[in-house]
């Protein structure tokens, strides 16, 4: 019954954000939609005590999700064969692209981390420890 409850909540989640993204003529993707009040639908015990139980069904068996998408493929060699070489070469761009971005912002982020902790006030030394100064 927990199961249940919880793709019920994925669905209505999903749906509501379809409704909203073509209603409001969002430049996000229904279900992109969805995702984000799913993420703040979390918060309730009702919801995330549900979604846990489907979420961990879907992971034991996420393997099985990748069967459409390889007959996807098979149905469309004709393509593959004829744009092959590009979507390759998009592929890894835009992988190396993203990994790129990823260590920037990280770097920034933490440059500023470290910013803050060089300002930080010097731990107080515990019962007979010496606190090393410099």
């Amino acid at each position: 019954m927990q199961a249940l409850r919880g793709i019920t909540w994925l669905l209505l989640l999903q749906s509501i954000g379809e409704v909203m993204s073509r209603g409001l003529h969002l430049p996000l993707p229904g279900p992109v939609v969805g995702m984000l009040l799913l993420l703040f639908a979390l918060r309730w015990p009702i919801v995330s005590d549900s979604v846990r139980v489907v979420a961990e069904f879907l992971l034991q068996h996420l393997s099985l999700l990748f069967v459409p998408v390889g007959v996807g493929v098979m149905t469309h060699l004709d393509v593959l064969g004829q744009y092959g070489a590009r979507i390759a070469i998009v592929i890894v761009l835009s992988t190396w692209i993203s990994l790129a971005v990823t260590a920037l912002v990280l770097r920034a982020l933490m440059r500023g981390h470290a910013e803050t902790d060089a300002v930080a006030p010097e731990p107080a030394a515990t019962q007979g420890e010496k606190v090393p100064h410099g």
